[in-house]
């Protein structure tokens, strides 16, 4: 899956000469918590988010006597050093982005102009379909050796007991000689699935005794 479809187009902006009063109002409007930074050729130039306007704004112990900050450019707080991704990037490669470098958000540039952006709930709900976890579903890990050929040998079993798989991670082992195939598969008792699975001589780490479930 690629970022163009899961970034949302319509994108709510401000121009760089536009006060921080008029950016709080977008995101109270809006409820949303950034705001891409424009100029007059609208192309990116910063960024805002609603920590950025709070921690500019003064005290509400001393509110009144700077009420002439809200009328400051916005381009005054604005982080200018923004981190960016293209239409065709990869939504797992844009998720390490987020990962790495702790942010909330992420507009989406085609050259020099902004086509869309991405939240981190956007990845968030993203990830989640991926991974099969809205459907109802049972969840299954076995370990295996690290070598070649093993996930196609776990997923013959489910081919022949006609299980349908949504969805397959792999993970490290503590052991380095092993790695860990995590299923997402479309039955909601997955018991006879494991049986079978270990019978194979396989070790299912997940569901395990006693109750299975």
């Amino acid at each position: 899956m690629i970022i163009e479809q899961i970034m949302k187009r319509s994108v709510i902006t401000v121009l760089e000469s536009s006060t921080i009063k008029e950016a709080m109002q977008l995101l109270e409007l809006h409820q949303i918590r950034h705001i891409p930074i424009v100029n007059e050729q609208k192309q990116l130039v910063g960024i805002v988010s609603d920590s950025d306007i709070r921690d500019a704004s003064p005290s509400i112990f001393h509110f009144t006597d700077h009420l002439d900050d809200f009328s400051k450019p916005i381009s005054s707080i604005m982080k200018k050093h923004v981190i960016t991704a293209h239409p065709l990037d990869f939504v797992e490669e844009v998720s390490t982005l987020f990962y790495e470098h702790h942010i909330g958000c992420l507009p989406i540039l085609e050259g020099d102009h902004l086509v869309g952006i991405v939240t981190e709930t956007d990845m968030l709900h993203t990830l989640v379909e991926l991974m099969g976890a809205h459907q109802p579903s049972s969840h299954i890990e076995v370990k295996v050796e690290n070598i070649t050929g093993k996930l196609s040998d776990i997923a013959a079993i489910f081919k022949d007991l006609k299980v349908n798989i949504t969805s397959v991670l792999v993970y490290p082992h503590l052991d380095p000689a092993f790695k860990v195939l995590v299923f997402r598969v479309q039955t909601i008792d997955p018991r006879k699935v494991v049986k079978v699975i270990e019978e194979k001589g396989y070790d299912v780490i997940w569901p395990s005794e006693p109750g299975m479930l």
